[in-house]
């Protein structure tokens, strides 16, 4: 009898600690949840203003959620008793859910006809275009050297590659190296800087170390090079990973500006400035959205909310376009590449 007491009794220590187990996940989903809506609220937000009319935002109507109303040119009589027996009548007003902001598209329309605005956009595409290419051809490069037994110096270059992960020298030494190097002011300095991270450079040779030996053995067999090997087995096999790191690179050339607002200080080097610092002067009111409507417009419309929440949509569509593309890679392209085997 004690012996089958004992099943029993792990049976229900196990379900115990399934039942544990089950609300700590909903625990998690909830929390989950509640960051999502938090994350995208603003962005909602945003939309919205975008969508507004001028004078909706400055009184502050501009908001997701509908409100409840008061028709005062609806007057209802209603009739309340009193708690005596006796009854009165009252005049109240009609309520009703009331959602303050209409749909407008002049905002949009004032930016599609900004020339300057619309050549930013071009200019961001191709430029995070390029360089997401050459920054996994770099990478690319730099990872699969590093996969080689036989590499000599392998461990010294791997420890200075991360060494650089930790210390780097700062804004004041790389402006001077850039001044020297005459690449202020040049489109050269939005693209050359940042051609490579080591810490994808890391990932990307994690996965590299993950395909199996014997498909390489087997082609050095037969003939094939380094080279060769690169290009017929381990880029086709190194299509989640290539996706994934292409993803990163993208987001942060077409999300960044700082470099352009530092190195590329000059009015002459303001046609190459990409769409986030062109969209950082118009939140900042440095410059104005042109258009080819009235100019006197165009200066007051550059100043109001809702041409400013159009601007930050507009930035944000082209690469939110991607995601869908290179979503399923994602997972399996950081999973596939952070554990060997």
């Amino acid at each position: 009898m004690v012996e089958n007491a004992k099943p029993a009794a792990t049976t229900q220590k196990t379900k115990s600690r399934l039942k544990r187990a089950t609300i700590g996940d909903w625990v998690i989903v909830v929390i989950m949840v509640a960051l999502i809506i938090t994350c995208i609220f603003p962005i909602l937000n945003v939309l919205a203003t975008s969508f507004s009319a001028p004078s909706a935002i400055m009184r502050q109507e501009v908001t997701l959620i509908p409100r409840v109303e008061v028709d005062e040119m609806r007057p209802v009589q209603r009739v309340r008793e009193l708690g005596d027996g006796t009854y009165e009548t009252y005049t109240t007003y009609e309520r009703h859910l009331s959602f303050p902001v209409g749909i407008r598209t002049e905002a949009y329309q004032d930016m599609f006809l900004d020339a300057r605005f619309m050549r930013s956009m071009g200019w961001t595409a191709i430029l995070t275009f390029v360089f997401t290419i050459l920054a996994l051809a770099m990478t690319v490069l730099c990872a699969y050297p590093l996969t080689y037994d036989q590499l000599k110096g392998r461990g010294i270059i791997t420890v200075l590659l991360i060494f650089t992960m930790y210390f780097q020298a700062g804004i004041i030494p790389n402006f001077i190296l850039f001044n020297r190097l005459n690449m202020l002011n040049n489109p050269s300095v939005l693209i050359l800087p940042g051609l490579i991270s080591v810490f994808l450079m890391i990932i990307m040779r994690k996965f590299f170390l993950g395909i199996p030996d014997s498909l390489k053995e087997s082609a050095e067999m037969d003939g094939a090079g380094p080279l060769t090997v690169l290009v017929r087995i381990y880029l086709p096999l190194s299509t989640p990973a290539l996706a994934t790191l292409g993803l990163m690179y993208a987001v942060g050339r077409w999300n960044g500006f700082t470099d352009a607002l530092m190195f590329m200080a000059h009015p002459d080097a303001a046609i190459w400035h990409p769409i986030q610092l062109l969209l950082f002067n118009i939140l900042q009111g440095q410059q104005g959205v042109e258009t080819v409507l009235d100019p006197g417009a165009a200066a007051g419309l550059a100043h109001s909310r809702s041409v400013q929440a159009a601007a930050i949509v507009m930035a944000m569509v082209p690469i939110l376009c991607v995601y869908p593309w290179l979503q399923k890679y994602f997972v399996s392209g950081v999973t596939l590449g952070a554990v060997k085997g």
